[in-house]
């Protein structure tokens, strides 16, 4: 799948952002700015991990001559950083090759002038030419959101790692310095925070989109730690005691799922982006408050056989955009504008990581499920593509194969059926993009702080 994904994006859109199969085109979007290649960095992992040496070279050699960080556009602070940020450390620390250190090095720089805020709190939008960065202007009242800022910490302790500066620690760390200080309502994290007052701007509460991986950053700074961020920790399980307090439901029909907050009144849907937290709930699990490991451990695994069932529920087999437990619906959409997918990897990502946790062959099988369905209904004759309505068994195709289904679908199918020594999970910790960044270890730290070359490790 890797390669016939691979193999076409090269043929007919190299070195734009994604490949349209069905037009046989490239597709460049303004979500980067003006970067480009979004495909090639977020497959760099992806291909290394997978053997596919020839491919990896290929795309090394692309980001050595072709890629270009002065470029004037809007770029969204938060996709660059995942993407590329991501896509750059975890090529440099797999391979060791510098040229990635270099390139992330550079771009990092770029993504500062985001964070000059009265509160420090950065804006979603920069210009990585001119440093000029705003709101959304989608956002609530030019409010940041809680999923995009709350989504740098990985990267940004790693680009301090590299570069020997406090400076990406010391802007992530006051995020959070902030946000522990503001009253939070219930204990929950509203997903829009001005930047200007550092007052939140509407109470809307999701772990679906504008909130998920803001979560999935506080256990993952903890554990990216070596368990020695109390704080990510502190502020994971808190955060984790709201949810289940306010958020987390269970259907007529017996099935558990995180109902969406706004203002008091619960929204009883769930979007495709939320099943991350299965998984999320699982590698948290250990660290929790005393005794709490099984409740955990089941809550997890509750929730990812939910998101199984709304791809169960489908024609295609494959999950809509977001499913409601509403008026006599479970786990299935209702609206129109809700059923489609678009390669999205979020609920094999809960699968794979159960089945690191569990063992349990059922995640494997569910797994190998997706797998057909995928084949049978998204891949077409120049790539993969997504579906517009995952009910209908006549599939309507949206001619989009995204950067993120070579970065994050394909590699979590791939480790679901690998050995659990492939990126082990005390040593790797992958970013929201799924983009494997190293613990950094405590032995590490202790014997190399006199040298800069922690972290390359070759994946024999």
């Amino acid at each position: 799948m890797m390669t016939f994904a691979w193999d076409n994006y090269k043929r007919y859109a190299w070195g734009n952002n994604e490949l349209r199969p069905l037009t046989r085109n490239g597709h460049l979007g303004n979500m980067f700015g003006g970067l480009r290649g979004a495909s090639i960095v977020d497959s760099l992992d992806t291909l290394y991990i997978m053997g596919l040496m020839e491919e990896y070279e290929e795309a090394k050699e692309w980001v050595q001559n072709n890629l270009d960080l002065n470029s004037n556009g809007e770029a969204s602070l938060f996709e660059v950083n995942i993407r590329y940020v991501g896509g750059l450390l975890s090529a440099y620390y797999l391979t060791g090759a510098e040229i990635f250190k270099q390139k992330v090095m550079e771009l990092g720089e770029k993504l500062l002038p985001a964070f000059n805020t009265p509160t420090g709190i950065p804006r979603g939008v920069i210009n990585l030419g001119s440093g000029t960065s705003w709101s959304w202007g989608w956002a609530s009242a030019g409010s940041s959101i809680l999923a995009e800022f709350g989504t740098l910490h990985l990267e940004f302790l790693h680009l301090s790692q590299l570069s020997g500066s406090p400076l990406f620690t010391e802007k992530v760390m006051n995020i959070r310095k902030l946000l522990n200080k503001i009253e939070k309502p219930h204990g929950l994290y509203p997903n829009f925070l001005s930047p200007v007052s550092g007052n939140w701007v509407q109470h809307h509460v999701s772990i679906g989109g504008l909130g998920d991986s803001f979560y999935e950053y506080l256990i993952k700074s903890y554990l990216m730690s070596d368990k020695t961020d109390q704080e990510a920790q502190k502020m994971y399980y808190s955060a984790m005691e709201a949810i289940e307090t306010n958020l987390v439901q269970k259907s007529p029909g017996g099935l558990t799922y995180v109902a969406e907050w706004r203002g008091g009144i619960l929204d009883h849907k769930m979007g495709h982006l939320a099943c991350f937290s299965g998984g999320m709930i699982g590698i948290g699990a250990d660290d929790g408050p005393a005794g709490q490991r099984q409740h955990y451990l089941d809550l997890a695994a509750e929730i990812t056989h939910t998101c199984h069932e709304s791809y169960s529920r489908s024609a295609t087999k494959l999950g809509p955009e977001a499913f409601r437990f509403d008026a006599g619906a479970e786990a299935t959409a209702t609206r129109l504008s809700d059923r489609y997918y678009i390669l999205r990897p979020e609920v094999i990502e809960s699968y794979m990581y159960m089945w690191r946790l569990t063992h349990d062959p059922k995640y494997r099988e569910w797994g190998w499920e997706a797998v057909e369905a995928l084949e049978k209904h998204c891949r077409v004759d120049a790539g993969f593509s997504g579906i517009r309505d995952v009910y209908a068994s006549t599939v309507s195709h949206d001619n989009m194969q995204q950067s993120f289904f070579l970065s994050e679908t394909l590699k979590y199918l791939y480790l679901l059926f690998s050995d659990d020594d492939l990126l082990p999970l005390e040593d790797w910790v992958f970013n929201t993009e799924a983009h494997p960044l190293p613990v950094i270890h405590k032995r590490c730290l202790q014997e190399h702080s006199a040298t800069q070359d922690h972290g390359q490790t070759n994946l024999e």
